[in-house]
């Protein structure tokens, strides 16, 4: 029989040897979790009817796991929003793929996106656009997620800590804007602050929420109805 430390040293090395098959097989030497990400998307994602290219890519791409909390990582790719601390979710993927692709974005436009949260959703933006811009109101939140993000290699995506509510007027017009938190009407500074032909894209309501599509146009606003949500609440720093 193999001496204790030799069996001991024998099952560490095949334990190795199988975390990297495993790794190898789903298609990067660093990412365990492609094959798993991959089944989410096709079920859940393009088996509820997104078809845009560059968002099936982008959620693809993007590793969730890296953005939740440890403890939460074995349902990183559940269909579904999780806790990441401060009373605030990561949004449920398909939801993320959905309003990703009602703002029918283009590689050469700028997108405000309110409520950074734990920085997925804007590193989704990032692999589609070109330029990022990203508000949120919990300072810890808004920290942790562009050391994430930095630490991912993201360089087109610029940070602010500060009140959504007024958006980044500075950088005005956007090509399109997304709000991951819902306020309970439409916030009439952040459609001052679209382009012409500017998508909006956010939940609003309190008890019951409805996921709207608002448009800027030469004379005024279109809006479009997406169905029912449930988001966490927007909060207002000047309440």
């Amino acid at each position: 029989m193999p001496h204790p430390e030799f069996r001991a040293l024998l099952l560490m090395a095949i334990g190795v040897s199988i975390l990297a098959t495993t790794a190898c097989n789903s298609g990067t030497d660093e990412d365990a979790y492609f094959d798993v990400r991959g089944e989410l998307v096709d079920r859940h994602i393009m088996g509820r009817g997104i078809r845009d290219a560059a968002v099936l890519r982008a959620m693809r791409t993007v590793q969730r796991h890296e953005f939740v909390p440890p403890g939460m990582v074995i349902h990183a790719y559940e269909d579904r929003p999780l806790p990441i601390g401060a009373e605030q979710t990561i949004s449920q993927p398909y939801v993320v793929a959905l309003m990703t692709e009602a703002l029918g974005l283009h590689s050469d436009e700028k997108v405000l996106e309110i409520g950074t949260g734990s920085g997925y959703q804007a590193a989704v933006l990032a692999e589609i656009v070109d330029e990022v811009y990203t508000i949120e109101i919990i300072r810890m939140l808004a920290l942790r997620a562009r050391k994430l993000l930095d630490g991912l290699g993201y360089t087109n995506i610029r940070y602010r800590v500060g009140n959504g509510y007024l958006g980044w007027p500075e950088q005005a017009p956007f090509d399109a804007i997304i709000v991951t938190a819902a306020p309970p009407e439409i916030p009439p500074v952040l459609q001052q602050q679209l382009k012409v032909g500017g998508r909006l894209i956010l939940p609003v309501g309190v008890h019951s929420q409805e996921l709207l599509l608002i448009t800027r146009t030469r004379d005024g606003f279109t809006r479009k109805r997406l169905g029912a949500v449930r988001f966490v609440p927007m909060i207002d720093g000047n309440e």
